[in-house]
Parts: structure tokens; sequence; C-alpha cells
């Protein structure tokens, strides 16, 4: 008896909804083709723009999921289902996620502004949040710097965005400065002309950009020559370490004074 009650209100269901059904179904299989067209032009579309790769999957998932539901909602309202739960549903789960992933979405969002801004790109050196290395990766949520010892930094992105960041890389040439200490008794322009000549003889210095050397500052027990050279950004340690090591032999064996020490 009870089988032939709900075969009664289906029959009776089809016969008052029947139509309206129909169309429902029609409009489903014409939209779910649709759906499938649009993700096809859309992922060639963000080819062709040049869309950074990391980004691409989130947007088009992100869009082809609000088509989903939209034609969801509408194929419910021509059968004529309440909307009313399904709306509440999906607002408390906006809510709820909203809640739980607000620090993702901030990652989140820093990661869209650094792919779409470009305030670096890969391999580029930067110095952030107290770190500095190469770029290796840009995530949707973090972006990771390998140091020059070899360690990896993973930073999330939306620290990363808010913070300074420091592009070694963006010029293509760095300055190299540094100082060191001669004695009061030392000969500065015999110092200086050694320096000059090992600037000169250093390969990996820029030879087009100004070079400055000379007395920067005087202490109580000595006197600071300063050395200021363009390199490029991946010579910068190399460049540094070999010219100061140069320039201690050279001034040594020249007998230009260095301070004593104590």
């Amino acid at each position: 008896m009870k089988l032939q009650n709900y075969y009664d209100q289906a029959y009776n269901y089809f016969l008052d909804n029947g139509r309206r059904v129909i169309i429902a179904v029609i409009i489903l299989f014409i939209g779910l083709k649709l759906i499938r067209f649009i993700r096809a032009r859309l992922s060639n579309r963000m080819k062709k723009r040049g869309v950074h790769s990391s980004l691409q999957p989130f947007f088009l998932s992100l869009s082809i999921t609000a088509l989903y539901v939209l034609l969801v909602i509408l194929v419910m309202n021509i059968v004529g289902w309440p909307l009313t739960v399904f709306t509440t549903i999906l607002g408390a789960f906006g809510v709820a996620a909203g809640l739980a992933l607000s620090g993702t979405f901030q990652n989140f969002a820093g990661g869209v502004l650094i792919l779409l801004l470009k305030p670096f790109e890969l391999d580029d050196s930067i110095v952030a949040q107290g770190q500095e290395g190469k770029v290796t990766s840009i995530q949707i949520f973090y972006t990771v710097l390998l140091t020059v010892d070899n360690k990896t930094i993973i930073i999330p992105n939306g620290k990363l965005f808010n913070e300074v960041i420091v592009n070694v890389s963006r010029e293509n040439r760095r300055r190299l400065d540094f100082e060191f200490k001669l004695a009061y008794a030392a000969d500065v322009e015999k110092a200086k002309a050694i320096v000059l000549d090992i600037i000169k003889s250093t390969p990996t210095i820029l030879a087009d950009f100004p070079i400055r050397t000379g007395v920067v500052g005087m202490d109580v027990d000595s006197i600071r020559f300063t050395v200021n050279v363009w390199v490029l950004p991946d010579d910068f340690l190399t460049t540094k370490i070999s010219l100061m090591e140069n320039i201690i032999k050279q001034l040594n064996e020249a007998g230009v004074n260095f301070p004593k020490a104590g």
C-alpha cells in the first residue's frame, strides 16, 4: 500500500511538474556541455595571455566551480525546489571556511599579488623577513629561497608581501662597499694606488661604472679607507672575498702600515 502511495505521489508530481523537469534536464545537459567548452577556452586564453602557471589551476578551478554552482541553482529554480536550505548551508559553509582559513587566504592573496605585480621573479636574489637568498619557487601560498650556504627558506606569501622586499637582482648590477683601517703613519696615496691597481686587475668588477677609493673617516687610532665598485649580483660575494684578500696581501708586501692591535 505504501509503495502504491509513493507511486501515486510521483505520478502526480510528474503530471504537475513534468514540463519543468524536462526543461531542467535539458538545461542541465546543455549547461554541462557549455561549462566544458568554457573550461577549454579559458585554459587556452590564460596560456596565451601569459598568466603564471601557478595561478592558472586556481583561476580555472574557481571559475568552473562558480559556473557549476550557478547551473545547480538555475536547475533547482526551474524545477521549483526551494533554495532556502541550499543557500543557508552554502552561507554557513562559507563563514566557517573563512574563519578557519583566514591565514591561508592572506597567504593566497599575497601569492596572487606577487605573481601579478612581480616585485621579484624566479632566480632573483632578494632580502626579506631577515633572510637573503635566490628565489627558486613562487607558489600560491609560499615562496622558496635558497641561501648561499645551501639552506632552503620557505616564507609565507602573506608575510612576505606585507613587508619590505629588497630585490638585489632587479638592476642587474650591485655596488660592493667595504672599509678597512690604516695607521696614521701609512702612505695614503701609495695605498690608494695599490688598491686601484688591484681593482683594475679584477675581472669581475664592472669597469664602465664609477670606482671610488679613499679616506672616508678618522678614528682615534686609525683612518678608515673605503672601496666602492660595481659587480654583477652573482659575483658579489666572490669578488668581495678576492678583493679584500688581495688588498691585505699587497698592502702588507708594500709596507703600508695597518693599525696595531690593542
